[in-house]
């Protein structure tokens, strides 16, 4: 059974220009990724606290995201960059979302291979930053974060074999997958995560 994600469509190398062009704005951004990632595996405890096979590794998931998090904001604080007074709203995150079905168990699904999409991808662009960067401590702190993001994206597709049968999941994962690759080729080109 395989859990990694390949993705439909790669990110561009204009992407990866804009965030070497104007790192300290991507790390805004990262740092506001990273509160809304652990919010977001939080949220799956308090929607569905009946899923009790997977809330110890929604929590755990949880916990490191916010580390991340901290460890983000120890770079901005270094760097002399505060953090934003507001999160803006992630355009892709709400395309996502807006394209995930209603009922329980169908937006269940949906979420938790949504969310395997953005860690999927999140890995695959922290891979990008760590390969562009030169200086030896951002480059191994974004080396570690790609092989986290990786695993998170490998995590939320177990957590859904867990309630769906696998032939549904997969299906509904190559959809998701195009759909994601669509809207981020749609996407203005700007240093932010997504």
């Amino acid at each position: 059974m395989k859990y990694r994600i390949d993705l439909a469509v790669d990110s561009s190398q204009e992407w990866i220009d804009a965030v070497m062009g104007d790192f300290d704005e991507f790390l805004k951004d990262h740092a506001d990724c990273e509160r809304k990632a652990s919010a977001m595996a939080m949220s799956f405890v308090a929607k569905y606290p009946d899923r009790l096979e997977i809330i110890p590794e929604l929590i755990d998931t949880g916990i490191e995201e916010l580390e991340h998090f901290k460890q983000v904001y120890e770079i901005m604080k270094e760097r002399g960059i505060q953090l934003t007074h507001e999160m803006k709203q992630d355009v892709y995150v709400k395309q996502l979302i807006d394209g995930c079905r209603s009922g329980r168990e169908d937006r269940f699904m949906d979420r938790l291979l949504l969310a395997s999409l953005v860690e999927t991808r999140g890995a695959e662009r922290f891979r990008m930053v760590y390969e562009a960067l030169d200086n030896p401590s951002l480059k191994k702190f974004y080396h570690d974060l790609w092989a986290s993001e990786a695993r998170h994206g490998e995590v939320f597709v177990r957590m859904a074999l867990n309630y769906f049968d696998e032939e549904r999941v997969y299906e509904r994962l190559e959809e998701m997958k195009i759909h994601e690759g669509k809207i981020l080729s749609s996407l203005p080109i700007k240093p932010a995560l997504h």
